[in-house]
This record gives structure tokens, sequence and C-alpha cells, in this order.
């Protein structure tokens, strides 16, 4: 194991202990894992609280909730969408401009747990470097699927869409399936450190979109406090929204990070022995910069 990856939280469970180091951590993987159960009860156990999958489900048979994603890509096959397909597309919307968008990519997506596990092995078996592709590229994945919608007249990326697969094959078999997910888990160790979320898929490029207006937010409001210990640009699986926020007191930079591509995971809150970062809202005031200049480096 290398040094960093021992050290890494190490500082913050000294100073604030174990639960307040890793408390995001823990209740993410409690919100992920009990999702997936929800939707695994009724085909495993016969406990219909929840009907349906990710794309769309009804809850106790009244509440329903639809992936905006899955619907627009219908829509542009030009099938028309029932009223309950609409108003849950409308829920789903409402709460992610609320939370975040990519707060379902860190809180939702089953897959996010196969390539946290890859992220956590790669820091554990110290590789390093590896391909390099724009971010932007899941940006055109997202365009491709909706003009493979539109002309197909099929929504054709949910025949390989990951996040659709891993829930339904828990529940009828997995077959070849695990190929893909393997194959993702693989590619994130060994050929692209977030390869997969942070590079190529195309829903987490939507919800980073809605993420652009969302209220919920994770701001460095004790910059000043910052050691340059760089755990979280470590954990963080989306490094670049943090360097201005964090760094940009003297340039008048807004400690909060505006950016949709922020995932709302909380690790940086957690693995910061100086509580640098908290969750804050959008509508928090700027803090005043020379009150709370960084040291010199």
């Amino acid at each position: 194991m290398s040094h960093a990856a021992m050290k890494l939280a190490q500082e913050a469970t000294e100073a604030k202990g174990w639960w307040r180091a890793h408390r995001f951590l823990v209740l993410r993987r409690v919100s992920q894992l009990s999702i997936l159960f929800l939707f695994l009860m009724g085909p495993w156990l016969g406990w219909w609280l929840v009907k349906g999958n990710l794309n769309y489900s009804l809850t106790l048979g009244v509440l329903p909730l639809a992936d905006p994603l899955v619907l627009l890509q219908s829509l542009l096959t030009r099938h028309v969408p029932e009223r309950n397909a609409l108003l849950g597309a409308t829920i789903i919307l409402l709460f992610y401009l609320l939370v975040g968008g990519r707060a379902y990519c860190s809180w939702v997506c089953p897959v996010n747990l196969v390539t946290d596990a890859a992220s956590a092995l790669r820091r554990r078996l110290d590789i390093r470097g590896g391909a390099d592709l724009p971010r932007a590229t899941r940006y055109w994945m997202l365009v491709l699927i909706l003009l493979l919608a539109a002309t197909s007249g099929g929504i054709v990326w949910e025949l390989v869409n990951p996040v659709s697969m891993l829930p339904r094959g828990l529940m009828f078999g997995m077959g070849a399936g695990w190929l893909l997910i393997g194959g993702i888990f693989l590619f994130d160790l060994f050929v692209m450190k977030n390869g997969w979320c942070g590079h190529l898929c195309p829903v987490g490029a939507f919800y980073s979109l809605l993420g652009r207006f969302s209220v919920v937010r994770v701001t460095a409001n004790q910059r000043a406090a910052c050691n340059d210990c760089l755990d979280c640009f470590t954990v963080c699986p989306e490094q670049q929204v943090i360097k201005l926020p964090l760094k940009g007191a003297k340039k008048g930079a807004s400690p909060i990070i505006l950016s949709g591509n922020c995932t709302n995971c909380g690790r940086c809150v957690d693995v910061c022995s100086k509580d640098v970062f908290t969750l804050t809202t959008r509508f928090k005031p700027k803090l005043d910069s020379s009150a709370q200049a960084l040291p010199n480096p």
C-alpha cells in the first residue's frame, strides 16, 4: 500500500474522529444500497413497495418517479409519454435542481459503487498516469445518445446503459452484463482515473447540466485554514471544480463550488482535518476575500 493511501483521511480521523471523517461516505453507501434494495425486494422477496426501476417507478402504487433523460429520449423518438411519466420526471427534475444534479451520481447511481471501488483500489495500489480524455467527451456522448433516439425511433442507449443493466441484472441475472460492468471497473482501475463517471458517462453529463442551477452546494468556507494536504483533491472525482473556490481568494473568487460537475458527495468535507469545506446553498453571501486570504505557499 502506498504511503499516500495510508495517510488519506488519517489527519481528519485524528482531528475529528472516525465518524466525522467518513460520515458522508457511509451515508452515500446507505443511500445507494437502500435504493437498490427497494427495487430488488419485489423480485427477490415479493415485497412490492416500489415497482419498476431507475427509469420509471411507482412507490406504494401512488408516487411516480421517472428519469428525465429517458423521458427526453422517448420524446425524441416521437412517442407520447403518459401523464405519470411526465409527473414523475417533473418531480425528479425539481428534486435535483434543489440538491444538485450530480448528486444522482454519488447518492443514487449503483455504478458509482463499482467506480468508487476501482478508484479506492487504484489509490491503494498507487497506480498513476494512464489515458487522457477531455471531460467534455461525456457531453458528446450525451449528444450521441439523443441523436440515436431521434434517428432510430428507439431508446438505443438503454440497451447498453450500465446504470440500468446493473439493477436489472441483479433482478434477473447479469449474463453478458457482467462484461460491461467488469469492463468499467477495469477501465477505471488500469486505464483512466475516474474514466467512466468523470469522462464518458452521458447520464452524468445530463445531470451535470441540472447541477448548474441547483441550490445545495459545497463551499470552501474556511479556505484560509487549508494546510495543502491535498486529501480533498485525492478523493474528489471532479478535481477541477475545487481549485478556484479553494485557492482563489486573492482573485476574489467565491468559495462556493458553483460548477455543475460537483457531485455533492461530501467526501472533501469528510477528509479535511481543518473543516475547510461544508455544505451550504448557492445563496450564501461571498466571504470577504481579504479576511480569508490564503497563507503564502
